[in-house]
Protein backbone atom coordinates (compact mmCIF):
# COMPACT_ATOMS: atom_id res chain seq x y z
CA UNK A 1 0.00 0.00 0.00
CA UNK A 2 1.35 3.40 -1.00
CA UNK A 3 2.39 5.90 1.65
CA UNK A 4 0.25 9.05 1.60
CA UNK A 5 1.71 12.39 2.60
CA UNK A 6 -0.88 14.95 3.65
CA UNK A 7 -0.22 18.69 3.99
CA UNK A 8 -2.84 21.00 5.49
CA UNK A 9 -4.83 19.51 8.37
CA UNK A 10 -7.34 22.31 8.82
CA UNK A 11 -11.13 22.32 8.79
CA UNK A 12 -11.33 20.63 5.40
CA UNK A 13 -8.03 18.77 5.19
CA UNK A 14 -8.08 17.29 8.68
CA UNK A 15 -11.28 15.24 8.24
CA UNK A 16 -10.20 14.14 4.74
CA UNK A 17 -6.83 12.99 6.05
CA UNK A 18 -8.64 11.16 8.84
CA UNK A 19 -10.62 9.09 6.32
CA UNK A 20 -7.45 8.25 4.40
CA UNK A 21 -5.78 7.10 7.60
CA UNK A 22 -8.78 5.02 8.66
CA UNK A 23 -8.67 3.34 5.25
CA UNK A 24 -5.32 1.87 6.29
CA UNK A 25 -2.86 3.93 4.27
CA UNK A 26 0.54 4.55 5.91
CA UNK A 27 0.70 8.31 6.39
CA UNK A 28 3.15 11.15 6.76
CA UNK A 29 1.57 14.44 7.83
CA UNK A 30 2.65 18.07 7.97
CA UNK A 31 0.96 21.22 9.20
CA UNK A 32 2.29 24.52 10.50
CA UNK A 33 0.41 23.79 13.75
CA UNK A 34 1.90 20.96 15.78
CA UNK A 35 -1.43 20.34 17.51
CA UNK A 36 -3.00 19.49 14.15
CA UNK A 37 -0.60 16.59 13.51
CA UNK A 38 -0.77 15.12 17.02
CA UNK A 39 -4.00 13.08 16.62
CA UNK A 40 -2.60 11.50 13.46
CA UNK A 41 0.66 10.63 15.18
CA UNK A 42 -1.27 9.01 18.02
CA UNK A 43 -2.93 6.75 15.41
CA UNK A 44 0.41 5.77 13.88
CA UNK A 45 1.21 8.47 11.30
CA UNK A 46 4.66 10.02 11.11
CA UNK A 47 5.03 13.79 11.39
CA UNK A 48 7.37 15.37 8.85
CA UNK A 49 9.84 18.08 9.78
CA UNK A 50 9.13 20.04 6.61
CA UNK A 51 7.30 19.92 3.29
CA UNK A 52 10.43 18.56 1.63
CA UNK A 53 10.82 15.86 4.31
CA UNK A 54 7.23 14.75 3.68
CA UNK A 55 7.75 14.68 -0.10
CA UNK A 56 10.83 12.49 0.21
CA UNK A 57 8.90 9.91 2.27
CA UNK A 58 5.63 9.74 0.29
CA UNK A 59 4.31 7.95 -2.80
CA UNK A 60 1.16 10.07 -3.02
CA UNK A 61 1.17 13.65 -1.70
CA UNK A 62 -2.08 15.53 -1.02
CA UNK A 63 -2.43 19.22 -0.24
CA UNK A 64 -5.51 20.93 1.21
CA UNK A 65 -4.62 24.61 1.49
CA UNK A 66 -6.71 27.77 1.82
CA UNK A 67 -5.53 30.03 -1.03
CA UNK A 68 -3.94 29.59 -4.49
CA UNK A 69 -0.78 31.41 -3.35
CA UNK A 70 -0.38 28.81 -0.58
CA UNK A 71 -0.73 25.99 -3.11
CA UNK A 72 1.86 27.59 -5.41
CA UNK A 73 4.42 28.01 -2.62
CA UNK A 74 3.96 24.55 -1.11
CA UNK A 75 3.81 22.77 -4.47
CA UNK A 76 7.17 24.29 -5.45
CA UNK A 77 8.68 22.90 -2.23
CA UNK A 78 7.13 19.49 -2.93
CA UNK A 79 8.43 19.44 -6.50
CA UNK A 80 11.96 20.16 -5.30
CA UNK A 81 11.99 17.00 -3.17
CA UNK A 82 9.47 14.63 -4.75
CA UNK A 83 10.49 11.11 -5.70
CA UNK A 84 10.28 9.86 -9.30
CA UNK A 85 6.89 8.24 -10.10
CA UNK A 86 5.25 9.84 -7.04
CA UNK A 87 1.89 11.59 -7.46
CA UNK A 88 1.04 15.08 -6.27
CA UNK A 89 -2.70 15.78 -5.77
CA UNK A 90 -4.11 19.16 -4.84
CA UNK A 91 -7.66 19.00 -3.46
CA UNK A 92 -7.89 22.75 -2.83
CA UNK A 93 -10.01 25.06 -4.98
CA UNK A 94 -8.01 27.16 -7.41
CA UNK A 95 -7.81 28.30 -11.03
CA UNK A 96 -7.02 25.60 -13.62
CA UNK A 97 -4.15 27.76 -14.87
CA UNK A 98 -2.27 27.27 -11.58
CA UNK A 99 -2.08 23.48 -11.60
CA UNK A 100 -1.14 23.55 -15.29
CA UNK A 101 1.62 26.06 -14.51
CA UNK A 102 2.94 23.85 -11.71
CA UNK A 103 2.88 20.58 -13.68
CA UNK A 104 6.25 21.02 -15.47
CA UNK A 105 8.03 21.23 -12.10
CA UNK A 106 6.87 17.67 -11.41
CA UNK A 107 7.26 16.30 -14.92
CA UNK A 108 10.95 17.18 -14.95
CA UNK A 109 11.36 15.10 -11.78
CA UNK A 110 9.54 12.11 -13.32
CA UNK A 111 6.54 12.67 -11.03
CA UNK A 112 2.83 13.12 -11.77
CA UNK A 113 0.12 15.68 -10.96
CA UNK A 114 -3.65 15.55 -10.44
CA UNK A 115 -6.06 18.34 -9.55
CA UNK A 116 -8.88 16.90 -7.46
CA UNK A 117 -10.93 19.65 -5.78
CA UNK A 118 -13.79 18.52 -3.58
CA UNK A 119 -17.40 19.48 -2.88
CA UNK A 120 -19.83 18.33 -0.21
CA UNK A 121 -20.68 14.64 -0.28
CA UNK A 122 -24.16 13.19 -0.45
CA UNK A 123 -26.67 14.35 2.19
CA UNK A 124 -25.92 12.68 5.50
CA UNK A 125 -22.32 11.84 4.59
CA UNK A 126 -19.74 11.95 7.39
CA UNK A 127 -17.61 15.07 7.75
CA UNK A 128 -14.71 14.93 5.32
CA UNK A 129 -16.56 12.75 2.79
CA UNK A 130 -16.73 14.60 -0.50
CA UNK A 131 -17.49 14.55 -4.17
CA UNK A 132 -14.10 14.47 -5.90
CA UNK A 133 -13.57 15.96 -9.37
CA UNK A 134 -10.18 14.86 -10.71
CA UNK A 135 -8.16 16.08 -13.68
CA UNK A 136 -4.95 14.64 -15.10
CA UNK A 137 -3.71 11.57 -16.95
CA UNK A 138 -6.28 8.78 -16.79
CA UNK A 139 -3.73 6.14 -15.81
CA UNK A 140 -2.48 8.29 -12.92
CA UNK A 141 -6.05 8.91 -11.80
CA UNK A 142 -6.68 5.15 -11.72
CA UNK A 143 -3.53 4.60 -9.66
CA UNK A 144 -4.65 7.29 -7.20
CA UNK A 145 -8.27 6.13 -7.13
CA UNK A 146 -7.96 4.06 -3.90
CA UNK A 147 -6.74 7.16 -2.05
CA UNK A 148 -9.50 9.34 -3.53
CA UNK A 149 -12.16 6.75 -2.74
CA UNK A 150 -11.07 6.74 0.90
CA UNK A 151 -12.75 10.13 1.28
CA UNK A 152 -14.89 10.44 -1.86
CA UNK A 153 -18.44 9.13 -2.20
CA UNK A 154 -18.52 10.51 -5.76
CA UNK A 155 -15.15 10.12 -7.50
CA UNK A 156 -15.36 11.49 -11.02
CA UNK A 157 -12.67 11.59 -13.69
CA UNK A 158 -13.14 15.04 -15.26
CA UNK A 159 -10.54 14.94 -18.05
CA UNK A 160 -7.07 16.44 -18.65
CA UNK A 161 -5.18 18.36 -15.98
CA UNK A 162 -7.13 21.37 -14.76
CA UNK A 163 -10.53 19.86 -15.62
CA UNK A 164 -11.28 19.15 -11.97
CA UNK A 165 -10.70 22.81 -11.12
CA UNK A 166 -13.04 23.90 -13.92
CA UNK A 167 -15.76 21.54 -12.67
CA UNK A 168 -15.40 22.82 -9.10
CA UNK A 169 -15.62 26.48 -10.11
CA UNK A 170 -18.73 25.80 -12.22
CA UNK A 171 -20.21 23.83 -9.31
CA UNK A 172 -19.71 26.74 -6.90
CA UNK A 173 -20.99 29.34 -9.35
CA UNK A 174 -24.22 27.41 -9.95
CA UNK A 175 -24.73 26.80 -6.22
CA UNK A 176 -24.31 30.50 -5.50
CA UNK A 177 -26.77 31.47 -8.22
CA UNK A 178 -29.38 28.99 -6.98
CA UNK A 179 -29.00 30.30 -3.43
CA UNK A 180 -29.53 33.86 -4.65
CA UNK A 181 -32.66 32.81 -6.54
CA UNK A 182 -34.10 31.11 -3.46
CA UNK A 183 -33.28 34.14 -1.31
CA UNK A 184 -35.06 36.44 -3.76
CA UNK A 185 -38.11 34.21 -3.88
CA UNK A 186 -38.48 33.77 -0.14
CA UNK A 187 -38.09 37.48 0.62
CA UNK A 188 -40.70 38.29 -2.04
CA UNK A 189 -43.14 35.75 -0.61
CA UNK A 190 -42.73 36.88 2.99
CA UNK A 191 -43.06 40.57 2.12
CA UNK A 192 -46.18 39.72 0.14
CA UNK A 193 -47.69 38.25 3.30
CA UNK A 194 -47.00 34.50 3.32
CA UNK A 195 -45.55 32.68 6.35
CA UNK A 196 -41.97 31.69 5.58
CA UNK A 197 -42.38 28.04 6.67
CA UNK A 198 -45.49 27.64 4.53
CA UNK A 199 -43.76 29.36 1.63
CA UNK A 200 -40.73 27.10 1.91
CA UNK A 201 -42.92 23.99 1.91
CA UNK A 202 -44.61 25.18 -1.29
CA UNK A 203 -41.24 25.87 -2.92
CA UNK A 204 -39.41 22.73 -1.88
CA UNK A 205 -42.25 20.45 -2.99
CA UNK A 206 -41.93 21.82 -6.51
CA UNK A 207 -38.91 22.09 -8.81
CA UNK A 208 -36.53 23.28 -6.08
CA UNK A 209 -37.18 20.16 -4.04
CA UNK A 210 -37.13 17.91 -7.10
CA UNK A 211 -33.97 19.04 -8.85
CA UNK A 212 -33.65 15.54 -10.28
CA UNK A 213 -36.37 16.63 -12.72
CA UNK A 214 -34.11 19.37 -14.08
CA UNK A 215 -31.16 16.95 -14.00
CA UNK A 216 -33.12 14.76 -16.39
CA UNK A 217 -34.41 17.62 -18.57
CA UNK A 218 -30.97 18.99 -19.40
CA UNK A 219 -29.74 15.71 -20.98
CA UNK A 220 -33.16 15.13 -22.56
CA UNK A 221 -33.47 18.55 -24.19
CA UNK A 222 -30.16 20.42 -24.21
CA UNK A 223 -27.66 17.62 -24.83
CA UNK A 224 -29.88 16.26 -27.62
CA UNK A 225 -30.73 19.68 -29.13
CA UNK A 226 -34.42 18.84 -28.76
CA UNK A 227 -36.33 21.57 -26.93
CA UNK A 228 -39.83 20.40 -27.77
CA UNK A 229 -42.39 19.84 -25.00
CA UNK A 230 -45.96 18.70 -24.61
CA UNK A 231 -46.26 19.87 -20.99
CA UNK A 232 -45.04 23.32 -19.89
CA UNK A 233 -43.95 25.76 -22.64
CA UNK A 234 -41.76 28.80 -22.21
CA UNK A 235 -44.58 31.28 -22.88
CA UNK A 236 -46.29 30.18 -19.66
CA UNK A 237 -43.09 30.47 -17.64
CA UNK A 238 -42.53 33.97 -19.02
CA UNK A 239 -46.07 34.87 -17.87
CA UNK A 240 -45.43 33.46 -14.40
CA UNK A 241 -42.07 35.18 -13.92
CA UNK A 242 -43.56 38.44 -15.21
CA UNK A 243 -46.28 38.22 -12.56
CA UNK A 244 -43.64 37.57 -9.90
CA UNK A 245 -41.54 40.61 -10.87
CA UNK A 246 -44.72 42.72 -10.98
CA UNK A 247 -45.50 41.60 -7.43
CA UNK A 248 -41.94 42.54 -6.45
CA UNK A 249 -42.49 46.06 -7.76
CA UNK A 250 -45.70 46.32 -5.75
CA UNK A 251 -43.93 45.22 -2.56
CA UNK A 252 -40.58 46.99 -3.19
CA UNK A 253 -38.53 43.78 -3.20
CA UNK A 254 -35.34 43.85 -5.33
CA UNK A 255 -35.03 40.80 -7.61
CA UNK A 256 -31.74 41.24 -9.51
CA UNK A 257 -31.42 37.64 -10.64
CA UNK A 258 -35.10 37.15 -11.45
CA UNK A 259 -35.10 40.36 -13.49
CA UNK A 260 -32.24 39.06 -15.62
CA UNK A 261 -34.02 35.71 -16.03
CA UNK A 262 -37.17 37.51 -17.14
CA UNK A 263 -35.29 39.42 -19.82
CA UNK A 264 -33.85 36.15 -21.13
CA UNK A 265 -37.36 34.75 -21.34
CA UNK A 266 -38.50 37.83 -23.27
CA UNK A 267 -35.59 37.43 -25.68
CA UNK A 268 -36.48 33.77 -26.21
CA UNK A 269 -40.11 34.67 -26.89
CA UNK A 270 -38.99 37.27 -29.44
CA UNK A 271 -37.19 34.49 -31.30
CA UNK A 272 -40.41 32.53 -31.60
CA UNK A 273 -39.54 29.94 -28.96
CA UNK A 274 -42.67 30.33 -26.85
CA UNK A 275 -43.87 26.76 -27.43
CA UNK A 276 -40.53 25.16 -26.50
CA UNK A 277 -39.55 23.59 -23.17
CA UNK A 278 -39.82 26.24 -20.44
CA UNK A 279 -36.91 25.43 -18.19
CA UNK A 280 -34.29 24.53 -20.80
CA UNK A 281 -34.90 26.68 -23.88
CA UNK A 282 -32.97 29.52 -22.25
CA UNK A 283 -29.89 27.34 -22.69
CA UNK A 284 -30.12 28.13 -26.40
CA UNK A 285 -29.62 31.84 -25.73
CA UNK A 286 -26.64 31.15 -23.51
CA UNK A 287 -25.11 28.83 -26.11
CA UNK A 288 -25.32 31.63 -28.68
CA UNK A 289 -23.83 34.19 -26.29
CA UNK A 290 -20.98 31.89 -25.26
CA UNK A 291 -20.50 30.52 -28.80
CA UNK A 292 -20.48 26.93 -27.60
CA UNK A 293 -22.88 24.01 -27.99
CA UNK A 294 -23.85 21.75 -25.09
CA UNK A 295 -24.23 18.46 -26.94
CA UNK A 296 -23.47 14.96 -25.66
CA UNK A 297 -24.34 11.47 -26.80
CA UNK A 298 -25.03 8.32 -24.84
CA UNK A 299 -26.54 9.91 -21.71
CA UNK A 300 -29.67 8.32 -20.27
CA UNK A 301 -31.93 11.13 -18.93
CA UNK A 302 -33.44 8.71 -16.41
CA UNK A 303 -30.05 7.95 -14.90
CA UNK A 304 -29.02 11.61 -15.14
CA UNK A 305 -31.99 12.51 -12.97
CA UNK A 306 -30.79 10.38 -10.08
CA UNK A 307 -28.24 11.30 -7.43
CA UNK A 308 -25.86 8.39 -7.98
CA UNK A 309 -22.22 7.53 -7.56
CA UNK A 310 -20.67 8.03 -10.98
CA UNK A 311 -17.88 6.11 -12.60
CA UNK A 312 -17.27 7.58 -16.07
CA UNK A 313 -17.38 4.17 -17.71
CA UNK A 314 -20.68 3.08 -16.17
Amino acid sequence: METVGFIGLGNMGGPVAGHIQRAGFPMVVFDLRAEATRPFEERGARAADSVGDLARRSDVIVTALPMPRDVEQVAAEIAAAIRPAAIYIDISTGPPSLIRKLAPLFVQKGAHVLDAPVASGQPGAARGIHEVMAGGERAIFERARPVLEAFGDQVIYAGPLGSGCVCKLVHQMINSTISQAIAEGLTLGVKAGVDVKTLWECVRRGMVGRMHVLHAQVPQHVFRNDFSTDTFPLKLLRKDVGLATALARETSVPLPLASIAEQHLVAALNRGWGELAAYTVAFRLQEEAAQVELRAAGIDPQKAGKYISTHPDE
